[in-house]
């Protein structure tokens, strides 16, 4: 017989490739079942996220907690409030300290990259600090609603109301404060009517600077978006 001709070297080298072929082949499936198993799962998660709805907060330092950790800005406690009563929302915090209407403007089309269910539009404190022309801040402020619209014509759009120093003149000072609730009936968005209620002005709940809340401040503005937020959540 040929086989037997074949040196039993040969017989213990064949008889050991055929096992490797065997562990092999039993790792490659156990390998496709991990796959399949690891696929299923993040079709899962995906699932899962898919069904939680999103808050933009879109604004400057004031949004972004300029001086403090970013967990004691007003978007964090809002979500906060949001985990303990059990709402499937996830806030997603989009502040950039020194933003202005133009910039704000510039930077909303790489922002709004996923689906937004609420977008809170807190931006123009800046413009007015600066002395930019009202008639610029209107306009930027109409160009971002507008986009959002565009994007999404189901996405609930927030405007935060906010007024200056009359620094600049009571004429200034007027006009500059009736921008937001005017572009809010214009537009059939929700208002803030003051963002800084109740903290404006007061020594003890601001930072060094005056301007920016310390963290018993952004307290207050949680509490004051949370009164137009809260009725537009949906369990």
């Amino acid at each position: 017989m040929i086989l037997k001709q074949i040196p039993i070297q040969y017989y213990r080298l064949l008889m050991f490739c055929y096992i490797l072929l065997f562990i092999a082949s039993c790792g490659g499936n156990a390998s496709k079942k991990a796959k399949e198993t690891t696929s299923e799962k993040e079709t899962v998660e995906t699932k899962a996220s898919d069904s939680t709805k999103v808050i933009l907060f879109f604004g400057n330092s004031l949004t972004a907690g300029m001086g403090l950790d970013p967990s004691d800005a007003f978007p964090a406690i809002i979500q906060t409030k949001i985990d303990s009563l059990g709402l499937p929302y996830e806030t997603i915090n989009a502040g950039l300290s020194g933003e202005t209407t133009a910039a704000g403007k510039s930077r909303i089309s790489w922002v709004l990259n996923q689906p937004i269910d609420i977008f809170v539009l807190e931006l123009g404190a800046n413009d007015g600090l600066r002395g930019v022309p009202l008639s610029e801040t209107r306009s930027n402020l109409q160009s971002i609603i507008d986009y959002v619209k565009e994007k999404d014509s189901t996405t609930k759009i927030i405007l935060a109301g906010m007024q200056m120093p009359p620094n600049l003149g009571p004429s200034y000072t007027e006009e500059f404060k009736s921008i937001f609730p005017e572009l809010a009936e214009k537009n059939d968005t929700y208002l803030i009517p003051f963002l800084l209620n109740n903290v404006a002005g007061i020594p003890e709940l601001n930072q060094n600077d005056g301007i920016h809340p310390t963290v018993e401040g952004q307290q207050i503005l949680a509490d004051n978006v949370w009164k137009v937020l809260e009725p537009l959540l949906e369990n």
